[in-house]
């Protein structure tokens, strides 16, 4: 009984395969070089952050001690002018709580960041994508100190369908400005 039960199993598996697996070779044939490596790199943060998928789709920066949350302000605004993205908000979350609740709260602020052009070539590329709109990045006080977070922008520019030029190149360029602001303000690099 055994038997029949794992062969009857193995058939449902290979048949299910057979129906699916042409449509995976033909998606995996449209997507961007080394997809594969970043959905693996992906993996491994999901797993070590015990499936939190928002481990899993982010990059995360731990401030220098002595950079202030108005260091990495500035700093943001100073890349975002010298890379040519517009600066389009800021969410000062934890100011709103503090108005609300009169006590003082541990920073939460988010930075919002676009570039147009590619904006639009993006979401024209993909509607879905517009989900994605605008860049941000969340300054987060945490027990230790300031923590910078954003979306993994490799995930969206290497793991996807193949982009074409120059969308590619412009796509890499933002991704390049929001991983420099990372850098940077993690740091105190004005």
């Amino acid at each position: 009984m055994r038997v029949l039960k794992t062969l009857t199993l193995v058939a449902a598996l290979t048949a299910t395969l057979l129906a699916t697996g042409c449509g995976t070779v033909a998606t995996i044939g449209k997507l961007e070089d080394g997809a594969a490596a970043e959905a693996s790199r992906m993996w491994d943060r999901w797993v070590d952050g015990q499936g939190d998928i928002a481990v899993a789709t982010t990059w995360e920066r731990k401030v220098k001690a002595g950079v202030s949350a108005k260091d990495v302000e500035e700093i943001l605004k100073l890349v975002a002018v010298e890379r040519n993205m517009r600066d389009v908000g800021v969410l000062p979350l934890s100011k709103e709580l503090e108005a609300r609740s009169g006590k003082k709260e541990k920073v939460l602020t988010v930075y919002s960041y676009c570039s147009p052009d590619t904006a639009r070539k993006m979401v024209d590329f993909s509607p879905h994508m517009a989900a994605y709109l605008p860049c941000r990045v969340s300054l987060v006080e945490q027990d230790d100190g300031l923590w910078l977070y954003t979306l993994n922008m490799d995930m969206m520019v290497k793991m996807g369908r193949k982009l074409p030029s120059p969308l590619k190149e412009e796509a890499m360029a933002v991704r390049n400005t929001i991983y420099e602001m990372m850098e940077r303000a993690s740091k105190g690099e004005f």
